[in-house]
């Protein structure tokens, strides 16, 4: 049996202090907090602060923001604890690693061509559904995931974009990804978690990697 495989669970989107501590409760590895104002699921930096001071420890808060200039996360940063950026925009190569926190890169798909612009970065990479122009991430839409079959990466990769439990089992056996990224495929409405869709989720990404252990995959 490979004890060594895990796939990593982050739930982003979080607006409320229940939600983050029942996504906690369930053995998440990580929860995202949404700076990007044109979003549904944008939360407060006062707000999301909050939340992140009432977390158990070793549970990593991510803060996602889109085009930002340097000085919003900065001030972001001053009041949140967090111990990830996830740029979700069109920044630089030299911009994620002018960061004073680790960064994650969401990379937009649709197509193979898409995927190029990965290679730009050093960085982790979570590759999500490109979404209509002006929208980034949070459709609740899967890319075509057999895009993926030669892609590869120094770092960390990611997936995010319409994961649920329907399609968990598909998704990881496409390769075994760092994390899987879930929002809109654990909430009843834009920002509010489901604690029973949430519970669903992580046990069926616990079961394929058992089954794929036991497998030796």
């Amino acid at each position: 049996m490979n004890l060594a495989i895990r796939t990593r669970i982050k739930v982003c989107g979080i607006t409320r202090l229940e939600d983050a501590l029942a996504a906690s409760a369930l053995g998440v590895d990580a929860v995202g907090f949404v700076f990007y104002k044109k979003s549904p699921r944008y939360i407060e930096p006062m707000k999301a602060a909050a939340i992140i001071r009432a977390l158990p420890p070793f549970v990593s808060a991510v803060g996602l923001f889109v085009n930002p200039e340097q000085s919003f996360i900065d001030e972001v940063l001053s009041c949140c604890p967090l111990g990830v950026v996830q740029l979700h925009g069109d920044e630089s190569p030299e911009f994620c690693q002018a960061q004073a926190r680790r960064v994650v890169k969401a990379i937009a798909v649709n197509s193979a061509e898409d995927l190029q612009r990965a290679k730009q970065y050093t960085c982790p990479i979570l590759l999500d559904t490109k979404a209509p122009k002006g929208v980034y991430g949070g459709t609740g839409q899967s890319f075509d995931w057999s895009l993926l079959h030669d892609f590869r990466h120094k770092q960390p990769l990611i997936l995010a974009g319409g994961l649920t439990i329907a399609n968990v089992k598909n998704a990881l056996s496409h390769r075994q990804w760092f994390a899987l990224d879930v929002s809109s495929g654990v909430e009843t409405a834009p920002g509010i978690k489901d604690d029973a869709k949430m519970h669903d989720f992580v046990t069926a990404v616990q079961t394929v990697d058992k089954d794929m252990a036991n497998k030796g995959i």
